[in-house]
C-alpha cells in the first residue's frame, strides 16, 4: 500500500506537466482589482435611490447595545424635515451564542490554531478592517498596537468574523487580506513595524532641546515649527499616502456585502486646511477639483467619509498615542536662566497638549461623519467596545423627494425615544442616486480577478483545494497545489466519436505580506474524455496539480479560480500556507497529504485525469486514512549516519482530542535521502465519530536535537461523512 501511495504522488506530480508547468514562467502582472457596484439588494445597507433612502444606526445605553426597539421608537430627519419611516429592521451580525476564541498561538502539543471556515457571503458575520497607519505612528505606539491586536485575535475573534489587518505604508491588497483565519491575522500582526517615513518619530514626542537664544520675546517652543511637528519629517506626502491607502481600502470594502467597519490606528492623522499644490493633490489623492477648499487634507477626509457612507462602512478611530505625559522628561534639555527654563517648560507642555489634540482631528472627523467614534486617552484602545457595536444595527428607511437628488449634501439626524439612549449613524449623504453613481459593467477578466481577490468563494463551480509547502534540492521551496474540480459543473460538448470535450481556465495567485502579489500562474486546459472517462469524472471530479516557487519564508495566502470558458461560470478556493526558514537548521515539515487507503490514481489517454485527488478530503467514518509529510533539517547520528525521528498523530474535533497515539518511530526503510524524509502512516477513523470537520495534527520529534529545537508540527483539516 505504501508503494502504491508513493507512486500515486509521483504520478500526480507528473501527469499535468503538459498543461500545468512544474516551474511556470512568471506571469504578467495581474490586472488591477476592479471596482463595481453591488448587485443584490440584500447586500446594501446604505441605499440612496429614487425609491428609498436607507441608513444604519447603532443604539446604546450605558455603553451596551440596545436591540429591542421598534420603528415607533425612532424619528428621522433630512435637513431638519421629519420623514415618514417606511422600512425598518434590526440586523444581527453574530450567531445566537458567541464562543471563546481558540485562535491563539498554542504550544506545539496543544490544540492547533483553528484556521477558520470558508467564508460565505450569505452568512451572518462582523466584517472589520483593522488599518494600522504605519505612516503616522511612532515606534513606541507600534509595540502597543501589536500587543492589543494579538489580544483581540487570541481572545475575541469569532469563527464567522471576517477581518483584515492592513498597513497604509505597504502594498495595500485589501480584499485578499480579509479572512476568518486567525493564523493569517497573527502573521500580519507580526509584520507590523515602524515605518521610517512615518510622520511621527521613534517616540510620540521628540525630545526637547532648548535653542541657544531664549527670553521674554523669544519663547522656546519645539525644536521645529508646530506644523512640522504635526506633519513630520516626511512632509505632506506621508499624509497624502495615508489618504490614498484609505481611499483604496474603502472602495475595495464596497465589494463586501452588508455593513462593514474600519478601525484606523494612528498617532497622527491631522485635518490640515492650508492650500496645497495642485500637482501634489492630483498625484496623492488621485483626482482634480476646482471646488473651493478642495486642495487640502480636510477636503480629502470629507471625500473619504462620503466613500465610506456609500459603501456601508462605519469608521472608528483609535488614537494610539494613548495616555501621554506632556510635561518635561529626562530626555528633554533646557538651558538659560530660571525664568527661561520656566517659560520653556510651560511652553513645552502647552505645545505637546495641542499636538496630541490636533494629531487626532482627522480620525475624529472620519468617525463622526460615518457613525463611529474616536478612542482617545486609552492604552487599551477599547477594542471590546468597538467590537460590541458590531453585533447588530437598525436599518431605517424613508421615501425621498425629488429635491433629495440635487447633488448637494443632505444632513441626517436620527432620534430614539427613551431616556439614556445614544444613537450613532451617518451625518448625511450627497444627493446623487446609486443609479447615477453606478460604475460600468465588469468584464469576464474583472470577474475572475474579483473571485481571486475576494474572501468569499465563488460557487458556480465546486473547487476543492489542498495547498502546502514542499522542498526539494532541485527546485527549492515551493507551494504545491492539488485541485479537485467538479466535472458536473463544467460544460462538456459531445464529440462525433462519443467523447466529450471541455475547456476551462485556471488562475492561481499567491498573496504575501499585506496583500502584495508574490507570484501568479494562468493556464487554459482543454480535456477530451471518453464516455467512460466522462462518467468517472462526473463521479469523482477532475484532479489537477501544479507547483509555484516560493523564494522567501513567511506566511502566504494562495487563491485559485476556475472559469468555464463556455459559460463564464466561476469557482474559487483559498488556503493559508506557512513556509519555514530552512536555513536556520531547525526541524521543519512540509504540509500533509491525506488520501483514503482505497485511493486510485489513473491517467487518461492524454494524461489529464486523476480519479482520486488529495484535495478531496472527505472520508467515511469506519474507514482508514493514509497520511504523508516530509521532514527537513533532521540531525544524523554520528555513528549510524541516520536520523532518529518519532511521529505522533493526533485527531481533533471541535477543539478536543478524539484520538491520539503514542509517538511512533519513523520508518526509514528504503529511504536514502535524509535531507527529505518521508513520514507516512495510516489512521483509522472510528465508526462512532460524529460527522463534521476534523483536524489531523502530526508532531515530529528529533531525538538527536536539543530541547525546544527538536519538535515540528503540521496539521490538515478534512471532513468525516456517514457511510
Amino acid at each position: 500500500m505504501v508503494r502504491q501511495y508513493l507512486l500515486a504522488l509521483t504520478l500526480i506530480a507528473a501527469i499535468f506537466a503538459p498543461s500545468f508547468a512544474q516551474d511556470p514562467q512568471p506571469a504578467a502582472p495581474p490586472p488591477p482589482i476592479p471596482q463595481s457596484t453591488k448587485t443584490t439588494d440584500q447586500d446594501d445597507v446604505v441605499r440612496i435611490n429614487t425609491n428609498l433612502v436607507q441608513v444604519d444606526a447603532v443604539v446604546t445605553k450605558n455603553g451596551k447595545p440596545v436591540k429591542n426597539l421598534n420603528a415607533e421608537d425612532f424619528e428621522i430627519f433630512e435637513d431638519g424635515h421629519k420623514q415618514t419611516i417606511t422600512t425598518f429592521q434590526y440586523v444581527s451580525n453574530v450567531p445566537g451564542t458567541l464562543v471563546p476564541s481558540s485562535t491563539g498561538r498554542a504550544t506545539i502539543k496543544d490544540t492547533p490554531p483553528t484556521p477558520g471556515k470558508s467564508a460565505g457571503s450569505y452568512e451572518t458575520r462582523r466584517t472589520m478592517a483593522l488599518v494600522v497607519d504605519d505612516l503616522g505612528t511612532s515606534a513606541e505606539s507600534m509595540a502597543s498596537i501589536r500587543k492589543q491586536l494579538r489580544k483581540f485575535v487570541n481572545e475575541r475573534l469569532q469563527p464567522n468574523d471576517l477581518v483584515a489587518i492592513i498597513r497604509t505604508g505597504g502594498d495595500v491588497g485589501a480584499l485578499q487580506q480579509f479572512t476568518t483565519d486567525g493564523r493569517l491575522l497573527l502573521y500580519a500582526i507580526d509584520q507590523l513595524r515602524w515605518n521610517i517615513c512615518s510622520r511621527v518619530g521613534p517616540t510620540v514626542f521628540s525630545p526637547y532641546s532648548a535653542p541657544i537664544l531664549t527670553g521674554p520675546n523669544n519663547p522656546a517652543m519645539m525644536n521645529s515649527s508646530f506644523a512640522e511637528s504635526l506633519i513630520g519629517a516626511c512632509g505632506y506626502q506621508s499624509v497624502g499616502s495615508t489618504l490614498r491607502s484609505l481611499n483604496f481600502i474603502l472602495r475595495s470594502m464596497g465589494e463586501l456585502p452588508g455593513r462593514k467597519s474600519m478601525v484606523i490606528f494612528s498617532d497622527s492623522l491631522p485635518r490640515e486646511e492650508q492650500e496645497l499644490p495642485s500637482t501634489f493633490i492630483e498625484y496623492q489623492l488621485g483626482r482634480t477639483s476646482s471646488m473651493p477648499g478642495s486642495r487640502n487634507f480636510y477636503f480629502g477626509l470629507q471625500k473619504l467619509a462620503e466613500i465610506a457612507i456609500r459603501n456601508s462602512i462605519v469608521i472608528y478611530g483609535v488614537d494610539t498615542q494613548g495616555l501621554q505625559y506632556t510635561g518635561p522628561t529626562a530626555a528633554d534639555s533646557f538651558r538659560g536662566s530660571a525664568q527661561d527654563i520656566t517659560n520653556q517648560i510651560n511652553s513645552l507642555s502647552t505645545s505637546r497638549s495641542a499636538l496630541l489634540w490636533q494629531r487626532r482631528e482627522g480620525t475624529e472627523l472620519l468617525a463622526k461623519e460615518t457613525g463611529g467614534f474616536l478612542v482617545r486617552n486609552s492604552n487599551s484602545f477599547k477594542l471590546d467596545e468597538i467590537l460590541e457595536e458590531q453585533e447588530g444595527y437598525y436599518l431605517i428607511g424613508y421615501r425621498p423627494t425629488d429635491e433629495t437628488f440635487n447633488r448637494k449634501f443632505h444632513h441626517l439626524k436620527v432620534q430614539a425615544k427613551g431616556s439614556g439612549l445614544q444613537i450613532r449613524t451617518r451625518k448625511g449623504f450627497y444627493g446623487v442616486s446609486e443609479e447615477e453613481a453606478s460604475k460600468t459593467r465588469l468584464t469576464t477578466t474583472d470577474k475572475t480577478m474579483l473571485a481571486l481577490a475576494s474572501p468569499f468563494a465563488a460557487h458556480d463551480i465546486t473547487v476543492d483545494l489542498a495547498a502546502f509547502f514542499a522542498y526539494s534540492q532541485a527546485t527549492g521551496s515551493m507551494l504545491r497545489s492539488f485541485l479537485n474540480v467538479q466535472a458536473k459543473d463544467l460544460t462538456f460538448i459531445p464529440e462525433a466519436n462519443g467523447s466529450a470535450k471541455t475547456t476551462f481556465e485556471v488562475r492561481g495567485i499567491i498573496f504575501g505580506n499585506n496583500g502584495a502579489v508574490v507570484d501568479q500562474v494562468a493556464h487554459t486546459a482543454t480535456l477530451t474524455l471518453t464516455s467512460q472517462g466522462y462518467d468517472e469524472a462526473r463521479r469523482d471530479g477532475l484532479a489537477l496539480q501544479f507547483d509555484m516557487p516560493i523564494k522567501r519564508p513567511g506566511g502566504y495566502q494562495f487563491r485559485v479560480a476556475v472559469r468555464d470558458l463556455s459559460t463564464s461560470h466561476l469557482g474559487s478556493a483559498g488556503q493559508f500556507v506557512s513556509v519555514p526558514d530552512l536555513k536556520n537548521k531547525r526541524l521543519a515539515m512540509s504540509g500533509i497529504v491525506v488520501l483514503p487507503t482505497t485511493a486510485k490514481v489513473e491517467a487518461s489517454s492524454n494524461g489529464q485525469v486523476i480519479t482520486t485527488s488529495p484535495a478531496s478530503r472527505r472520508f467515511t467514518r469506519g474507514s482508514d486514512l493514509m497520511f504523508a509529510t516530509a521532514v527537513y533539517n533532521s540531525l544524523l547520528d554520528a555513528t549510524s549516519r541516520s536520523p532518529r525521528l518519532t511521529v505522533q498523530p493526533r485527531l481533533f474535533h471541535e477543539g478536543k482530542v478524539v484520538n491520539s497515539s503514542q509517538p511512533l518511530a519513523v520508518d526509514l526503510r528504503n529511504q536514502t535521502d535524509f535531507t527529505n524524509i518521508v513520514v507516512r502512516g495510516v489512521l483509522h477513523l472510528n465508526a462512532d465519530l460524529e460527522p463534521g470537520k476534523y483536524f489531523l495534527q502530526l508532531i515530529v520529534v528529533d531525538g538527536l536535537a536539543r530541547e525546544k529545537q527538536n519538535e515540528a508540527a503540521q496539521w490538515i483539516d478534512f471532513e468525516v461523512l456517514k457511510p
